[in-house]
Parts: structure tokens; C-alpha cells; sequence
């Protein structure tokens, strides 16, 4: 009782008030406030969840898989029966603000209206002008798929008291104006916390600043913890360095891959670069200021010296069949002659010695891809060994790799890889 009478009065102005319809009051927005828009939403890589592969952008029921069903995206376009047409900036607010459609309908938080609550009304109102000077599209939203009771709006209403409290910005005043551009564009649209928070349960992550890290759930790739150095090298590499690696894919030190490369390909790459000093700036002030975990005692143990001569006998075999012609007899990666790193190098390289060997797994099973990027266009692959390793050879190779060239990580057992490759349905 005690609980419904929370649950109602938290979300009382948002589920028991119906939305009255909105008048569509006359649009003036001018170029610029559009031009803007346009710019934000790319920040916000709004088109990679509204668009279906293949599709008309922003038209949306693009399928968006979650631990409890699939979710289809809203159409975006001004389309009076489909999409945004009968819409206006106010109702457009409240769905980023709120999390609330302008029918009154809670939407679901795979929105992550946590992080658009974050945007200024007038970055709001810019975007809402942009998508209301698109070309109109007709496509209903395909309905979602979630299993009962998710999806159902008393229980939206109860996961909303839990989990979601509005965080509109809020500078710091003890810090500069880079500073706090760059925490706005980390915490709102860039929606970072999204990957880079652990996700409960119920599927809700930490707050919009928690950068500590997590398994994706369904895309199954692991975020690493921004705020240790050990996983992300953000509090001890260049700002200059880090700005490439946003802007490009690619770095002498790092290479996106996964979930991260469509994020570089689709939305970083398109921003200015003050911003992204603006975020490099924000990100590796969180890293400093973050207490570095002590090494792990138990992973030491697990090192070089405690694997199996078979292990490490057949882990240097695959490597030297399937790895050492592109990575280096000694890890140390190959360059182009321009200089250009082509095949990163994997000796002291921070994907290798995560504790969570995921992503590693990933990228041997499905090859290692970086974003195609202006700044870099033409970047090297790695083809996929799905068809060709067998865990244990993957499990193999991938300890090699951690206990090689001074690396002190964890074994990969081959039950650690059968795992991942079922996970993907492989």
C-alpha cells in the first residue's frame, strides 16, 4: 500500500493526468536554431536508433533487443499520423525532460530520458526544430515485444519511482567553462553512462556521472571503467591523443571497436573539435581524480608462471599461425609508412589486459573492425575466426596474449569463451 501510494504520487503529473492535445503552435525557427539542432542531434547519434538499417532515417521501428524483449524506435519525422507532426516544442520537452509522450504515455527507458532530462530547453527546442524541418515519413511504431508485465505502464510508473529523478545540468562553478561544456555533452546527449554504467536487475544504470563501467547486456561487449586508468588510459594520455581517438577511431595507444566504433562513426566524428576537447578535458579529470585500484592478488597469481605447458604451448602455436604477421613476433603492432598504426600493437595495449576478456573474445570470434572516420578512412581489419577456432584455441591464444611481454592478466578458459559465443547465438 505503502508503495502504490509512492508510486502514484511520483509519477501522478506524468500517469494519472492525461495529456491533453497539444495545439501545434507556428514554427519560426530560424536557419541557425535548425543548423544547431541538426548539430545536437548528432551529438545525441539520435539516428542510429530512430533509423532501420537500410531505412529512411529518423522513421524509426529500428528494434532495440533488452533483457526483457525488443523495444521499437519512435518515427522522428514531422508526419501528422506517425510521427512528431501534431507535436510541439512543449510536448517535445517533455519527452526528453520527462520521458513522457505527448499521448501521456510513459515511454520506455531504453529512451534514456535520464541523460536527454540533462539537455537545456533551448538545446531541446533546437533539435525539435531540426527534426520538424525533415521530410515527413509515414511509419507506425511497430508495437514492442517486451515480456509481461514490462512494458505495461504501471509498471513503467514503478520503475520510474526507483530508478528516475530528472538531472537537469547543473555547472560546477569551481570549474572553467570547458570543463562544464564538456561534463554537459558526457552526461546529456552523449548519454555515456548508457555503456559506461553497470545496469541492475531491472536494467536501470547508475547515475547520469557514473562512469565505472559494465557488460552491455544482449550486444554482450564490456564498457570499460572511464574512471581507472588501468581500463580507459584516459588520466595518462594526451588530451591531444584522446581528442584523435574520439574524432578518428584510432589512436597510437587505442583503437575503437564494437559498439564504441558506431558510436565514433556515427556521431563523434561529426563534432567540433572544441567539444571534443571539451569532453576529452571532462573525461580525464574524472580518471585523475579517481582512486586507482590496488593490483589484483588473484589475478598475479593466475599469471605467466601458473599456466599449463599445454596451454602455453598451444597458445604460442595459434598466435604464431593466426597473429604474428599482422601484431609482431614480440606484440609490438605494425605501422604504415606514412606512420599510420595499421595493426595495433598488443604488448601493453589495456583491451588485452582487461580483467573481463569479452571484448577479446569478440573481436577473434567476429574479426575487429575500427570506424570508417574522415580522419580515417581506410582502417585495417581483423577477419572473424568464428568458423575457424575452437574455443580452446581461442581460450589458448588469448591467455597467451595476457601472459606475454610482461603481462601479468588472468587465464582465459575455454568455459569463458563457450559462454560468449552462446551468448551470440554461435
Amino acid at each position: 500500500m505503502v508503495l502504490t501510494v509512492a508510486v502514484l504520487w511520483d509519477n501522478w503529473g506524468d500517469l494519472l493526468v492525461p495529456a491533453k492535445p497539444s495545439p501545434v503552435a507556428a514554427i519560426t525557427a530560424t536557419q541557425s536554431q535548425i543548423d544547431q539542432g541538426r548539430y545536437l542531434a548528432l551529438a545525441g547519434n539520435c539516428m542510429a536508433c530512430h533509423t532501420t538499417r537500410g531505412g529512411t532515417p529518423l522513421a524509426g521501428s529500428r528494434r532495440i533487443d533488452t533483457p526483457f524483449g525488443g523495444v521499437y524506435s519512435s518515427n522522428l519525422t514531422p508526419d501528422p499520423s506517425t510521427g512528431l507532426g501534431r507535436w510541439n516544442s512543449q510536448d517535445f520537452w517533455h519527452a526528453m525532460h520527462r520521458g513522457r509522450s505527448a499521448d501521456g504515455r510513459l515511454l520506455t527507458p531504453a529512451f534514456p530520458y535520464n541523460h536527454t532530462s540533462v539537455v537545456t530547453r533551448q538545446d531541446s527546442d533546437a533539435i525539435f526544430a531540426w527534426l520538424k524541418s525533415q521530410p515527413p515519413v509515414v511509419q507506425a511504431q511497430a508495437a514492442h515485444t517486451l515480456v509481461w508485465p514490462f512494458g505495461t505502464q504501471p509498471a513503467l510508473a514503478v520503475w520510474r519511482s526507483l530508478f528516475f529523478q530528472p538531472s537537469p545540468f547543473q555547472e560546477d562553478k569551481a570549474r572553467n567553462a570547458e570543463w562544464n561544456r564538456g561534463a554537459y555533452l558526457v552526461q546529456g546527449l552523449g548519454h555515456c553512462a548508457a555503456c559506461h554504467s553497470p545496469r541492475n536487475a531491472l536494467g536501470a544504470t547508475g547515475p547520469v556521472h557514473d562512469l565505472s563501467g559494465g557488460l552491455m547486456p544482449v550486444v554482450n561487449w564490456y564498457a570499460p571503467n572511464l574512471t581507472q586508468d588501468a581500463e580507459s588510459g584516459l588520466a595518462s594520455t594526451p588530451l591531444p591523443d584522446i581528442v584523435r581517438l574520439l574524432r578518428t577511431g584510432a589512436s597510437d595507444t587505442a583503437q575503437t571497436n564494437g559498439p564504441m566504433g558506431e558510436v565514433v562513426q556515427h556521431s563523434l566524428q561529426h563534432l567540433k573539435e572544441a567539444d571534443l576537447l571539451a569532453m576529452a578535458v571532462y573525461l580525464q579529470s574524472r580518471a585523475q581524480r579517481a582512486t586507482q585500484p590496488a593490483p589484483d592478488a588473484a589475478k598475479m597469481a593466475r599469471s605467466n608462471g601458473q599456466v599449463s605447458a599445454q596451454v602455453a604451448t598451444q597458445g604460442a602455436k595459434v598466435y604464431e599461425r593466426q597473429c604474428l604477421q599482422c601484431h609482431g613476433e614480440q606484440g609490438e603492432g605494425m605501422k604504415t609508412a606514412s606512420g599510420e598504426v595499421a595493426y595495433p600493437a598488443l604488448a601493453g595495449n589495456r583491451a588485452v589486459l582487461l580483467q573481463d576478456p569479452t571484448n577479446l573474445v569478440q573481436l577473434v570470434l567476429y574479426g575487429g573492425y575500427g570506424p570508417a572516420t574522415q580522419g580515417h578512412p581506410r582502417p585495417f581489419g581483423m577477419p572473424p575466426a568464428v568458423l575457424e577456432l575452437h574455443d580452446h584455441d581461442i581460450a589458448a591464444v588469448l591467455t597467451h596474449l595476457r601472459t606475454q611481454w610482461g603481462h601479468q592478466a588472468g587465464e582465459v578458459t575455454t568455459l569463458q569463451v563457450n559462454r560468449i559465443r552462446a551468448a551470440q547465438g554461435n
